[in-house]
């Protein structure tokens, strides 16, 4: 049930300045005026390429009946009620939670966060809770579950704004989940958008905390800081990577909730992993809790998936009360998320990889993965992300360099950016290889692709990174229709490859 009234809706912001009757009916919530329809309210919301205010007219003409601005007017029509707060975005997140009913206070809701990992995490926590019998949504930066269905993430937001944030809580609220699962980035938790702000989390999940987004955050520490607000909003309890240098910051911002450790090296904590064994299409562990040992199979490939395992379980113990023993006969059943280390299979006499790794600390984990299961060569090709962290470029291309073989460099998202300019940034972390020789700036991705498909000999390795299950690469002009999978696969074809 929506609160529709205006009037209802205030009651959850400190508005400073209301013009209007304030009680207009509201049929939606919205902040871009080209998706405004009759009984909109419109949130005037300041953003990087322009300012929202430009287009409240444009949002009235379209039938919006009420304005939530920051700026002076100079014209307030007499039809339209006015609400004046300090800050759209942030007074959008509250309004949102009111107007849908505050759903996540009807569900059990886990938040996950860190650097890599989060959607493989979320996508094994909402699979294990489903397979022991109980109703689970999720949101998550590939897809999202209100239903019965995975629906594809239709955004490049891995957190959405807070009106979609709490639409899709509520859908699961009237589907009849009683968990919900929110994969929750540092734009996402940050004070600067509160997307998240008024989601109540049960639980809190950290995988890691490595070099991403500082073009937002300003500083690795303001990075951390956002990210550990998820721990200060989690009620109940919180799950932490000790593996992660960071994890007593995350502690401490727990405060007294319940608090779970996980480890591949610390055997003190409440999980502790050991023994990994990984093969083409799985791995294999031994698993240390309460003072016991379990054994473990998990059929999705990379050793860097033991962590994301362990964090699931503890998830699924904390959130339901469901016994380990339970939750572990139903790993091996769990699938792995699209455009994660996917194995292109086909004719080709060698591997084709595509994976979503774009951070320096997933390259970290995944390269040495692939260098170990390369026969013959390792022909790496990636980008970085145009108007983002540009102190990570060199670092990505310090590590591919140290792993590779052959790379080729290209677009990933250039958006308003030169695309050369970003792969000569990334060139300078690569010294170990020659331009034209074993190094290639291409940044036509389709003909990188091309490229390193030609390039390769029987027994070499391909690995694509960067887009991974994304649906689209972003230009100036907007974003452009992307499936690596099936570029990949339809090259191959051309190629001659069955």
């Amino acid at each position: 049930m929506k609160n529709n009234r205006l009037s209802e809706l205030l009651t959850s912001i400190n508005a400073i300045k209301c013009t209007g009757s304030n009680n207009k009916e509201i049929t939606s919530l919205i902040y871009d005026s080209r998706e405004v329809s009759k009984g909109s309210l419109f949130f005037a919301l300041k953003g990087i390429h322009t300012d929202g205010h430009k287009y409240i007219n444009k949002a009235i003409d379209s039938g919006a009946v009420a304005v939530i601005h920051s700026d002076d007017l100079n014209v307030y029509d007499p039809k339209i009620d006015y609400v004046k707060v300090e800050d759209c975005r942030k007074a959008m997140s509250p309004l949102s939670s009111a107007y849908y009913d505050f759903p996540s206070g009807k569900l059990k809701v886990i938040g996950v966060t860190g650097t890599d990992g989060k959607s493989s995490t979320v996508s094994m926590i909402h699979q294990l809770l489903e397979l022991c019998g109980k109703r689970a949504g999720f949101i998550s930066t590939v897809n999202y579950k209100t239903g019965d269905r995975i629906a594809k993430n239709p955004i490049r937001q891995s957190t959405p704004e807070a009106p979609t944030i709490h639409r899709l809580l509520a859908e699961m609220v009237n589907n009849g989940k009683e968990y919900a699962i929110v994969e929750s980035t540092s734009h996402g938790l940050s004070s600067k958008t509160s997307r998240l702000r008024d989601v109540q989390f049960n639980g809190a999940v950290l995988t890691n905390v490595t070099h991403e987004h500082l073009e937002f955050h300003g500083t690795l520490e303001q990075y951390r800081n956002d990210k550990a607000n998820l721990f200060r909003q989690a009620e109940d309890f919180a799950i932490v990577n000790y593996d992660d240098e960071n994890h007593t910051l995350f502690e401490e911002a727990a405060g007294g909730i319940r608090k779970l450790s996980y480890s591949t090296l610390d055997k003190e904590c409440n999980l502790y992993a050991h023994h990994g064994i990984a093969d083409s299409k799985g791995i294999d562990f031994a698993l240390d809790y309460n003072k016991k040992e379990y054994s473990i199979r998990l059929n999705i490939p990379g050793l860097v998936n033991i962590e994301n395992i362990m964090a699931a379980l503890a998830a699924v113990r904390e959130i339901s009360g469901i016994a380990l023993e339970q939750i572990i006969n139903e790993i091996p059943r769990l699938t792995s998320v699209k455009g994660r280390m996917a194995h292109i299979s086909g004719s080709q006499p060698f591997d084709v990889y595509v994976d979503y790794a774009h951070t320096p600390g997933s390259y970290k984990k995944v390269f040495p993965l692939f260098r170990k299961a390369a026969k013959k060569r390792l022909i790496t090709l990636f980008g970085s992300a145009g108007e983002r962290d540009i102190e990570k470029r060199a670092v990505q291309g310090e590590i591919a360099d140290s792993f590779s073989d052959i790379i080729i460099l290209t677009d990933e998202d250039p958006r308003l950016e030169d695309s050369m300019s970003i792969l000569l940034d990334i060139k300078k972390g690569i010294i170990g290889k020659k331009e034209d020789k074993d190094l290639f700036l291409i940044s036509d991705r389709k003909k990188a692709i091309k490229k390193a498909l030609e390039l390769a000999e029987p027994g070499d390795m391909i690995i694509t990174l960067g887009k991974g299950h994304e649906s689209s690469i972003e230009y100036a002009d907007g974003h452009h229709p992307w499936d690596e999978i099936s570029i990949v696969e339809s090259i191959l074809k051309e190629m001659n490859y069955r």
